[in-house]
């Protein structure tokens, strides 16, 4: 079966979303990033063991539950922060009876699309 090329890619799955919010370590990561956290500061806050944390974050970039924020520091490499990145999650059910998830986010400021973009080109580089 393959992909729908139509299908916008930041649009997450309903059984991957429902698998996200189901997770206890999803959830509780949720809670804790609405401010942008490192995966280690996550991993002391929450209580959890990084190679979790690193997996449960996969999980939600994946979903577009969280963000990912790319800095480089001169003295550290490369830091990426994780946010989340939603304000709303809706599940529906629409007029051909399918289940659907509606994912809504708050606009970005300038800034913050500028260092996302400039992020993605790193990701390139």
């Amino acid at each position: 079966m393959g992909t729908d090329p139509a299908k916008n890619e930041d649009e997450p799955t309903l059984q991957d979303v429902l698998d996200a919010l189901d997770d206890p370590d999803c959830r509780d990561i949720l809670k804790n990033t609405d401010e942008p956290m490192t995966a280690k500061e996550l991993a002391k806050h929450c209580k959890i063991p990084p190679s979790t944390v690193y997996r449960k974050l996969d999980l939600l970039s994946t979903t577009s539950l969280v963000r990912e924020l790319m800095h480089i520091d001169s003295e550290r490499g490369r830091i990426t922060r994780y946010q989340r990145d939603f304000e709303n999650v809706t599940i529906s059910v629409g007029d051909d009876d399918q289940f659907d998830v509606a994912i809504d986010r708050q606009r970005l400021s300038a800034d913050e699309r500028l260092a996302e973009i400039w992020s993605e080109m790193g990701d390139e580089l």
